[in-house]
C-alpha cells in the first residue's frame, strides 16, 4: 500500500508512476519488498529495483536481517522507521540516513494497535521530506482517496512525518 501511494502523490504531480510489490516466501510475517519507480518519462520497466536511489524500511529488525544497503546509490537515502538517531542504527555506510518514529506516529493516531500498528502513511509523509520529487500536499490528498480506512487519521499521521522530519 505504502508504494502504490506514493506513486499515486508521483503521478499527481504530473510525474510517471509505477508501484509493485515483491513476495518472497509466502508466509505470514515474512519480509516483503515493495518498489516505486518515478520518473519523468513512461515508466516500462516493471522488474525489482537493484540500485535504488532510496531505500525506506518500515521495520527496523529488518536491518539485521536484510542486507537494507544493497545496491543503494551513490548519494542514495535511506529512511528507518525507529525513534533511534540515524547513528544508532548501526549502518555502516557512507550515504544519507533519516529515521522516523512512525510507529509512534501510528499509535498515537489509532492506526493499527500496540501489537501491529499501521505504519505505511507516516512513513510515506516522511519520505516526502526527504525526497523532492513528492510533495506531502499530494501525498495527504493521495492518502484520504485511497486509503481503506480511517483517511483523516492516516494523513495526519503522514504530514506529523513530514513536519518532524523536517523540523517544523
Amino acid at each position: 500500500m505504502a508504494s502504490e501511494l506514493l506513486a499515486r502523490a508521483a503521478i499527481m504531480d504530473g510525474l510517471k508512476a509505477a508501484a509493485f510489490p515483491s513476495f518472497g516466501s509466502e508466509r505470514r510475517g515474512a519480509p516483503v519488498m515493495a518498489f516505486c519507480r518515478i520518473d519523468d518519462n513512461p515508466i516500462r520497466i516493471h522488474a525489482g529495483i537493484y540500485e535504488p536511489d532510496y531505500v525506506v524500511v518500515l521495520d527496523a529488525k529488518l536491518i539485521n536481517i536484510v542486507d537494507v544497503l544493497k545496491g543503494l546509490k551513490a548519494g542514495g537515502k535511506i529512511l528507518v522507521n525507529s525513534p533511534k538517531k540515524p547513528e544508532q542504527l548501526g549502518l555502516e555506510t557512507d550515504r544519507e540516513v533519516h529515521t522516523i518514529d512512525a510507529t509512534g506516529i501510528a499509535l498515537d493516531m489509532g492506526l493499527g494497535s500496540m501489537a501491529a500498528p499501521i505504519v505505511n502513511t507516516a512513513v510515506i509523509g516522511a519520505f516526502a521530506a526527504i525526497c523532492p520529487e513528492v510533495k506531502i500536499e499530494n501525498v495527504v490528498e493521495g492518502i484520504r482517496e485511497a486509503a481503506p480506512a480511517k483517511k483523516d487519521q492516516n494523513a495526519e499521521a503522514a504530514r506529523k512525518a513530514h513536519d518532524r522530519l523536517k523540523g517544523v
